[in-house]
């Protein structure tokens, strides 16, 4: 847990595939503290990483994901649970 109610995961290394999993894994067990997932998919290794974010969490595509919201900077993308 990086701060109140942020929960940062680090996702350089994974495969696409190992990612979602890793981010549905943290979705479903984020508590009510827990307003915003950040996730660090890296800039130049993590394009596939950040693309799967963008497609599968934006949208409404996922109930618990009010928006997604861009880092700061192009390495991280962060999940807005809900509005703090």
């Amino acid at each position: 847990m990086l701060g109140a109610g942020i929960l940062e995961i680090d996702l350089h290394g994974l495969r696409v595939e190992e990612a979602k999993t890793k981010i549905d894994k943290a979705i479903l067990g984020a508590g009510q503290a827990v307003y915003r997932l950040r996730l660090i998919h890296g800039y130049h290794g993590g394009q596939g990483i950040r693309d799967m974010i963008r497609e599968e969490y934006s949208y409404g595509r996922n109930e618990k994901v009010l928006r997604i919201q861009p880092g700061s900077n192009q390495g991280i993308t962060e999940l807005v649970l809900r509005e703090y």
